[in-house]
């Protein structure tokens, strides 16, 4: 996130307050309500590890149920993108089956990172992800089990 003028020249938003603004937007809910996060760990000075939650879209095999991620803010963070993982058994052609890590080389958001992505809009791409005609009807794991 760059703060500037039409002068060209932007000034770089610290990372802790990059994360404090993503901490309140979060805590204010978004949009419709079917993605949501959070902080891990209130105590965390340095806002590393938060977690996630997608309701899953409609008319797909995702309608309904509730997916929990565990994303991880390093200290790159937003000039690298954090760590994303699926906390609930997903089958989606980006998570790792056996880990639910999502593959940036299969997940462009964070494969292609720009510095004003926040992990809003991750969750959301990742519930459109789960819309995309090779996602929205893979067979997927019972509701309730966990990597």
């Amino acid at each position: 996130m760059t703060l500037g003028g039409s002068g060209g020249s932007g000034v770089v938003v610290p990372r802790n307050f990059r994360l404090l603004e993503e901490l309140e937007r979060g805590e204010k809910g978004i949009g419709d309500g079917t993605v949501s996060y959070g902080m891990d760990d209130g105590d965390d000075i340095y806002m590393r590890s938060w977690t996630g939650t997608i309701i899953g879209p409609f008319n797909t095999v995702h309608e309904g149920r509730i997916y929990q991620l565990k994303l991880f803010c390093d200290k790159d963070y937003p000039d690298k993108p954090p760590s994303v993982r699926f906390h609930s058994r997903i089958n989606m052609t980006c998570v790792n089956p056996d880990t639910g890590a999502v593959d940036p080389r299969k997940f462009l958001v964070l494969g292609n990172w720009q510095r004003d992505y926040t992990m809003e809009y991750i969750l959301t791409q990742l519930k459109k992800e789960m819309t995309a005609s090779h996602n929205r009807k893979l067979v997927q794991p019972p509701e309730g089990t966990y990597f």
